[in-house]
């Protein structure tokens, strides 16, 4: 049990938000899957752009499950302060900062892991936060600007002393985006640093990797991002294996189709038409990339333009590796078997 707050979270893998991707669609299905809690797609913190189709889908309400996180991006205290308040009015039950988006659009308006370059600000920025909500507050971050500026140890300090109540720490810098080994060993000297949860994030792919990050860091849990896209019983997985030391390494066509067809109802429940059948191309993609299948069959995918015929093809690739699944065994097909492009 990891406590944030007045909140338990019964497991310790949670999903990482993911702009473009944590919809609700999706957090929904990681939850089902066993995710302890999901954090809902960057919300900028400017509160008077939330209006937009895009914006207002990422305001809680009481459909979601509980608890209820949103995550916040700025770099103005008030501001983001005004925004936590506002947050928390909307149902709110967790408000996430971030200081780890290293994206362009984020880090040129001196948000997101940009904020790692004065300490002084992040100081004030948190102070604030936590001032201003009547919630608990989290903070998501990076091991530091670059190599050379490694301060994640003084950031979660300075977190901790300001009322932060969790810490999510990617285990890479800022200038490293997604490329280069994760630095677990800063992430294991937070951890010691710190008596707050710490979430360790960054790479994880398998339960055996999970494991491993949580013995060597430490961490009171882990937060799965990229890793949770087209696998998200990677979460039953992880929490199967860190309880009894056991876990289903290779969940069955039935149920890797039936979790693809379910995703794809909740996305075409939660959009209109139009937009349900482009963002079903994204979430439906990274699926088939696991499943082995090669870049001319998903962009094949990716070029349908009615529900129905994405339905019949997903058919058309289960009927194939049921094929494939019923000559040899699923283990030595799942989950990257190069015969199934050809039967596909």
């Amino acid at each position: 049990m990891i406590q944030i707050g007045d909140h338990w979270l019964s497991k310790p893998v949670v999903l990482a938000p993911m702009a473009g991707i944590t919809d609700q669609p999706f957090r929904k299905v990681c939850q089902a899957y066993g995710a302890g809690a999901t954090t809902a797609e960057m919300l900028t913190s400017n509160w008077q752009l939330w209006q937009s189709q895009k914006s207002s889908a990422r305001l809680p309400d009481q459909s979601w499950p509980e608890p209820r996180i949103v995550q916040i991006a700025g770099s103005e205290p008030e501001q983001m302060a005004e925004a936590a308040r506002r947050c928390a009015e909307a149902g709110a039950q967790i408000i996430d900062i971030n200081m780890g988006c290293p994206a362009k659009k984020v880090c040129k308006k001196a948000a997101g892991s940009a904020l790692l370059q004065d300490e002084t600000l992040v100081a004030q920025i948190l102070t604030a936060v936590v001032k201003a909500s009547p919630v608990p507050v989290t903070l998501k971050t990076r091991t530091g600007w670059d190599q050379a500026h490694r301060n994640a140890p003084l950031i979660a300090r300075i977190a901790e002393d300001a009322g932060i109540q969790a810490l999510a720490i990617h285990g890479r810098t800022k200038v490293c985006l997604f490329r280069g080994q994760v630095e677990y060993d800063t992430i294991a000297e937070v951890v010691a640093d710190v008596a707050i949860p710490v979430f360790a994030n960054g790479d994880i792919e398998s339960a055996e990797q999970a494991k491993a990050v949580m013995d060597y860091t430490g961490a009171a849990g882990l937060m799965i991002g990229r890793g949770a896209q087209g696998q998200p019983w990677l979460f039953r997985q992880i929490c199967d294996l860190l309880k009894t030391g056991q876990y289903l390494a290779s969940p069955k066509s039935e149920e890797i189709h039936a979790c693809i067809n379910q995703h794809l109802t909740e996305i075409r429940t939660f959009y209109c038409a139009e937009l349900a059948l482009r963002l079903s191309r994204k979430h439906i993609t990274p699926y088939l990339t696991r499943l082995g299948y090669s870049r001319p069959v998903r962009k094949a995918f990716n070029l349908l333009d009615h529900p129905d015929h994405q339905d019949e093809f997903l058919s058309q690739c289960q009927a194939s590796q049921d094929l494939l699944l019923s000559q040899v065994s699923q283990d030595s097909l799942y989950p990257n078997n190069k015969n199934w492009n050809q039967a596909a």
